[in-house]
């Protein structure tokens, strides 16, 4: 398997890890026999499901003008109305996820329609670089956390 396989490979067990646990606070999934543009659509309309969710949104244009999609859009997180998004970013080997940090930050501050939880983990990213992300939780209104899976599971159990 090639080194790009592998990544999305590992990227996908990521997501099927937040997926698990969404369920395992019985979040349930909707539109995921919808394309993607129409899926946001599908999780406002979906009044009758309190906790749901949807993968791969489509949540408007990006900072460059470019479709955003985001990993999962959540309705039913109890302090946000208008929903969460949780991003999901693994990195196992030194890459350049680390170096697409700063422009997910940016779309998050400008173009996301609400809070967003960034999980970061494979230990493969530059240090430095997640920490100049954890940072800007502080400046970024829309940038809610950003946790390694452990932190991500602990805080899922709290909040979720």
């Amino acid at each position: 398997m090639t080194q790009g396989g592998r990544a999305v490979t590992s990227g996908n067990v990521l997501e099927t890890t937040v997926e698990g646990t969404l369920r395992g606070h019985k979040y349930i999934e909707v539109g995921f026999d919808l394309p993607k543009k129409q899926r946001l659509e599908c999780l406002i309309n979906s009044q009758s499901i309190p906790k749901r969710y949807a993968k791969q949104v489509y949540i408007g244009e990006g900072i460059y003008g470019n479709d955003i999609y985001v990993d999962f859009y959540i309705i039913g997180y109890t302090s946000i109305d208008s929903g969460l998004i949780i991003e999901c970013k693994w990195q196992q080997t030194s890459g350049s996820v680390d170096e697409k940090l700063p422009y997910l930050n940016l779309n998050i501050q400008k173009c996301y329609p609400t809070k967003a939880v960034v999980l970061i983990d494979g230990g493969g990213m530059k240090a430095k670089a997640v920490s100049w992300l954890e940072a800007q939780v502080a400046e970024n209104h829309n940038l809610l956390a950003v946790h390694n899976l452990s932190s991500f599971l602990a805080w899922s159990n709290n909040n979720l």
